[in-house]
């Protein structure tokens, strides 16, 4: 193996169940995909695994990823995982990290930074807290664009929580086990996904890119905040697309852990509208 090539990782991608129906098999093919897709987050734990055996708890403590969800990943498909560390200097070292199947070449890609330095600080003030809908109105462009803060989910990652997560996303670093283990990176990708569907009600919706800083990370025990707002909204292809800026954050201090600007298509054209 070349000194910066990372570990290939191969791993069978995992469906799981959820209120969006774009991970139903029936209804995925409605909308011309060959079947439900695997969750974008369960995706990104994947492309995470080598790059974090690699670079260890420095990258969950304050690198940054690109993530982008070019194709679809299914059910039972054998995921590899290919990287390598693209630079080293003074500043930062970077990697690049794919994802394939054998019917999806480059289904995923991963942009990975190590700063050398501190993150720059995020200024909390600018993040509102605010409740959660009940009931969640539908989304629409109309109710997005009028939206001020989102309702903040709330978890706690406790070592129960921690446990089904990683069985979940069949990731066995043992730094992310026991007690003072660290918070699972693609769990914030999931509190960011909590941050849209549970402010407004969908139909099938899909998970496209995020934008992840690290911002100290957190850890097992700590309960988390996703606090955030609608950056943008845009069409594409007759799909319709938001981006949400979030700020997730640890205990009752509100504790900057990460920022995500977290991409989704939020409505899809009726079936045979448009071509997937």
């Amino acid at each position: 193996m070349a000194a910066d090539t990372l570990a290939e990782y191969r791993v069978k991608a995992r469906n799981t169940h959820s209120e969006n129906r774009i991970h139903d098999d029936d209804v995925a093919r409605r909308y011309g995909f060959r079947g439900a897709l695997v969750p974008g987050v369960t995706v990104y734990a994947y492309l995470t695994r080598p790059l974090v055996a690699a670079l260890g708890p420095a990258w969950l403590e304050r690198g940054t990823g690109t993530l982008r969800l070019a194709r679809p990943v299914l059910d039972e498909e054998e995921v590899i995982v290919t990287g390598a560390v693209t630079s080293r200097d003074a500043r930062a070292v970077t990697a690049t990290v794919t994802a394939s199947t054998a019917a999806t070449p480059d289904a995923a890609a991963l942009e990975a930074t190590l700063p050398a330095g501190l993150p720059t600080p995020l200024n909390v003030q600018l993040y509102a807290e605010a409740p959660l809908p009940d009931p969640r109105p539908e989304a629409t462009r109309a109710h997005l664009e009028g939206l001020g803060a989102l309702g903040t989910p709330v978890a706690r990652y406790d070592e129960a929580q921690a446990a089904a997560w990683l069985e979940r996303v069949a990731d066995d670093l043992p730094l992310y086990r026991g007690a003072d283990g660290w918070v699972h990176p693609a769990f914030y990708l999931d509190q960011a996904n909590r941050a849209l569907d549970r402010n407004v009600r969908m139909g099938p919706w899909i998970h496209v890119s995020s934008v992840v800083r690290h911002l100290g990370g957190a850890r097992v025990g700590e309960t988390l905040a996703t606090r955030g707002r609608v950056r943008s909204l845009f069409e594409r292809k007759g799909r319709e697309m938001v981006e949400l800026d979030l700020a997730i954050l640890a205990g009752p201090r509100a504790r900057p852990v990460a920022h995500v600007l977290h991409t989704a298509i939020y409505r899809l054209p009726e079936p045979g509208a448009a071509p997937a």
